[in-house]
């Protein structure tokens, strides 16, 4: 058995493209990806909030105030339009961003206490929509001071206008300290991109040990050898296992050294979060990691010995990564909390482990049964995968 696997892991290292995902794609490629994704995003986050917004105005005159206030805010100016009828096509044409249609009469009703209504016109198909979160700050500062002007006429001192303005208000008193509030965001995306990772290392391998060995017309020869078909599929799950978990492990380390080194310029508050991750959690998301990794090279197996050819290996185990995702992404729903029923849940249990374990909060009870249903797990999928690769009909599909 062990010969085999040694043979397995040697054709592995030979083997370049492989090599390229199964190393460089971990360690280098996954840590500058999100690192730089992160630096880029945080950066141009920054600069659309306070970059320089084309608008236009309609009925100034209406709201002479209001119109103002847009003319002096930093950030904003203003575009000429001939009429309301070219809104949308500038809008399109991205000559302005918003245009603002002031109905006559508003004056009118501000000085008369009634409320009013301003059209905005934008374009809300936009995943962060900064362009109504502008605007919106820009009238709350209208409002608050014609509040201020309406409430004054009744000799209020500080004290009852603020009352006036806002009978309550909330003093935020948060339990969760800065590791908790940072784990519960990039803890949703750890797992997700460890058991990624730890798929797309043995994937390539594992339609190389199966179908590729079909092709080339090896495997009878292997067969023929004085070892037993328990031995020939342990030691290629074997090898599919050390590939995906040693991926993980290696992207865990990189990212690790990237965040110590560089952590500065991506955020502070990552970094803090990260080095108050202890040993003891990152030794329990390794040992996470062990069953996880034996789940997929078990299934990745499977397909790879079921499939006549490369390309049909290729075309089964593709759609094996949207079945990983789906429980992945079951940890980030709201109201998916780790407790006792989801903790036997596979993949699911380890995303929502590692989760609490990057945000500090878990409980450490939980730790087995998560660790035992993921190896129950492992070893019903890999005695699946021995009686898969004692069928004839299997193994000599052609």
């Amino acid at each position: 058995m062990w010969t085999i696997y040694l043979k397995e892991l040697l054709e592995l290292a030979r083997d370049r493209r492989t090599f390229f995902f199964t190393v460089f794609i971990p360690v280098f490629a996954m840590p500058l990806i999100f690192a730089g994704f992160g630096f880029l995003s945080s950066s141009m986050f920054k600069q659309a909030s306070t970059a320089d917004m084309a608008y236009a105005i309609f009925g100034k005159e209406h709201a002479p105030q209001l119109a103002q206030r847009f003319a002096n805010e930093k950030g904003f100016h203003e575009i000429a339009l001939a009429s309301p009828d070219e809104i949308k096509t500038a809008i399109a044409a991205e000559r302005i961003k918003f245009a603002l249609v002031i109905p006559p009469g508003l004056n009118d009703r501000l000085h008369t206490q009634r409320q009013g209504a301003i059209q905005l016109h934008y374009n809300s198909a936009a995943t962060v929509d900064l362009t109504r979160k502008r605007v919106h700050a820009v009238i709350g500062n209208e409002n608050r001071e014609l509040r201020e002007r309406a409430l004054s006429a009744f000799n209020l001192n500080q004290q009852q206008l603020a009352f006036a303005l806002d009978p309550i208000t909330l003093e935020d008193h948060s339990t969760a300290d800065k590791r908790e509030q940072m784990g519960a965001v990039v803890g949703g995306m750890l797992p997700y991109v460890l058991l990624m990772v730890c798929l797309m290392a043995a994937m390539y391998p594992a339609i190389d040990t199966g179908a590729g060995e079909k092709e080339r017309g090896t495997l009878e020869t292997l067969l023929l050898a004085p070892v037993s078909r328990s031995a020939i599929v342990l030691a290629k799950f074997l090898m599919l296992f050390t590939v995906g978990l040693a991926s993980a492990l290696l992207m865990i380390v990189s990212v690790g050294l990237l965040l110590h080194f560089f952590g500065h310029a991506i955020g502070g508050d990552v970094v803090q979060m990260v080095r108050a991750i202890g040993v003891l959690d990152l030794a329990m998301v390794a040992l996470m990691l062990v069953p996880t990794a034996a789940i997929f090279a078990a299934i990745l197996l499977s397909l790879s010995i079921y499939a006549k050819s490369y390309k049909e290996a290729a075309g089964l185990i593709s759609p094996l990564m949207l079945v990983t995702i789906l429980p992945t992404l079951v940890a980030l729903l709201p109201g998916v909390e780790l407790n006792w029923t989801w903790a036997m849940v596979p993949l699911t249990n380890v995303s929502l482990a590692m989760k609490e374990l990057v945000k500090g909060t878990m409980d450490y009870r939980m730790f087995s049964v998560i660790l035992l249903s993921t190896t129950l797990t492992a070893g019903l999928l890999l005695a699946l995968c021995r009686w898969w690769f004692n069928r004839e009909q299997v193994l000599f599909r052609n």
